[in-house]
């Protein structure tokens, strides 16, 4: 277990430093290792590597203003800026400071919510589990930074992919095209690979070469950092409470917490102006942000299998995998194991302090690695992965598949986070609806009758009709409402 967790640790701050690979990517090129390890190790192992990939994103956006992952991108004009005012080591450590605090605030919400939450959901039925899941691709879509349609459209283009197989209530063949391996389904594993690994290697592949960093020596890097905790109290749990917010609702994730929290900084600090120039404020809230929001997304993923973001998407089917199957039984059924995972994520945290000092200090070895020679090697595990998924070559040609149309979504501003949604969430919305009108014999009303189930309908039907209402404002309403010196 100590072995696991330390080596997802240093493999974890090595790929989330390296300019676009993501935190999603590393927890994905997991997988296959995870196959080999205990439920718990097995879950530690991502829950580790998850968290310090976010925070070693940090440093080539201060160093080489260059996001290491989505993340960090919030920040990273204002981290370098602090660096060519020559206070590099403040930057990288407040980003490490506050990553470990918000990690630390973000497990004791999930200590605290989970639980709770956990009560409740014992009398849900598959009424109330259809709505929760139809809400929560609904709020995939929503808070995509993309346009909603185009949001839209890539969650039921997984929906659409949810589909294949035979694994549906009524039993029958669907969309498989005479192929017996497409019998079974498309497991989410290779499809999470494809997407998130292969597309980035692609990527990488289409554009230039990152600059080398030069070879510096860095001071102390925690050296002002309980000043800044003291100076900027309240930033600092404003992000914590906004990154808990941010990672319950699903599909949303540790670089959505950053960003708000970024521009919330700005909004209520004292000193707007300085935003830009090199001031920590705005390090300080998102950095405790991201990494809270990484703790708080397990909590509909272990309570509900929603995930909270593409890393617990991938969690989710680990969880499948050993048997950990998520919903509220699990803490009844499984409570060792749940403070178990709590216990991760607070060693994962301390752990990160010291091991981040020193991947701060051997930046600049790690990041001047030729990009020629580390995507080979991720492409080739990619491969061994999915092999190990299925044990055939069809998993192997599925990863390639998906790699190719996450990297053409991307490409034209498709968000693949809401593709992975349809594909994880599909058969839950599928098979709790089907269940339920089984139960009611094709009645509809007991979907609105319950008073959790009426609750999470409004909700829902709200969420459904949003961009429509605010598209019908903007056409009439706001633009009645402006002066008319405005509107001329």
């Amino acid at each position: 277990m100590v072995i696991a967790i330390v080596a997802s640790a240093i493999y974890g701050l090595v790929v989330g430093s390296m300019p676009g690979l993501s935190a999603t990517m590393a927890t994905a090129l997991l997988v296959p290792v995870t196959f080999w390890l205990s439920p718990i190790a097995a879950i530690a192992t991502i829950i580790t590597a998850s968290a310090m990939a976010i925070f070693s994103g940090d440093i080539p956006g201060c160093l080489l203003r260059i996001p290491g992952t989505p993340a960090s991108a919030a920040y990273t004009d204002e981290a370098y800026a602090m660096t060519r005012k020559g206070q590099a080591e403040m930057a990288l450590g407040a980003g490490l400071w506050f990553s470990a605090i918000g990690g630390i605030v973000g497990t004791l919400s999930l200590v605290l919510m989970a639980p709770l939450l956990a009560e409740m959901a014992l009398s849900f039925s598959t009424y109330e589990y259809f709505w929760l899941a139809f809400l929560g691709l609904m709020c995939a879509t929503l808070v995509a930074r993309s346009s909603p349609i185009k949001a839209i459209a890539s969650m039921l283009l997984g929906l659409l992919i949810a589909c294949i197989g035979m694994e549906n209530p009524a039993g029958t063949p669907r969309f498989t095209f005479g192929m017996t391996d497409l019998l079974g389904g498309i497991e989410p594993i290779p499809a999470l690979v494809g997407v998130f690994a292969v597309s980035e290697v692609m990527r990488a592949m289409a554009s230039a070469e990152p600059p080398k960093l030069p070879k510096r020596k860095f001071g102390s890097i925690l050296a002002n950092q309980w000043m800044l905790t003291k100076k900027y109290q309240k930033p600092m749990w404003r992000g914590n409470f906004i990154g808990i917010i941010i990672g319950v609702l699903p599909g949303a994730g540790a670089d959505m917490a950053a960003w708000v929290s970024y521009a919330m900084s700005k909004k209520f600090s004292k000193t707007p102006e300085l935003f830009g120039t090199g001031h920590p404020e705005g390090l300080v809230e998102a950095g405790a942000s991201n990494n809270a929001s990484l703790a708080s997304g397990w909590v509909p993923a272990l309570l509900f299998g929603i995930p909270g973001d593409t890393i617990t998407a991938i969690a989710i089917g680990v969880l499948y995998m050993k048997g950990l199957n998520p919903g509220p039984t699990l803490f009844t059924e499984n409570a060792r194991s749940m403070y178990a995972l709590y216990l991760i994520f607070i060693i994962a945290n301390i752990i990160m302090i010291p091991l981040g000092i020193v991947m701060i200090r051997m930046a600049s070895t790690v990041l001047r690695a030729p990009r020629a020679s580390i995507m080979p090697v991720i492409l080739l595990l990619c491969a061994v992965g999915a092999y190990a998924t299925g044990n055939n070559l069809f998993s192997v040609g599925l990863v390639g598949a998906f790699g190719i149309l996450g990297f053409v979504m991307e490409r034209n501003g498709y968000p693949v986070a809401a593709l992975v949604l349809g594909i994880v969430m599909g058969s839950m919305v599928e098979t709790n609806f089907v269940t339920s009108l089984i139960k009611s014999d094709g009645d509809v009303l007991p979907f609105f009758e319950r008073p959790v189930s009426a609750v999470l309908a409004a909700m829902t039907i709200g969420a459904l009709l949003w961009p429509l209402g605010v598209w019908i404002w903007n056409r009439t309403g706001g633009a009645r409402l402006q002066p008319r010196g405005a509107a001329e």
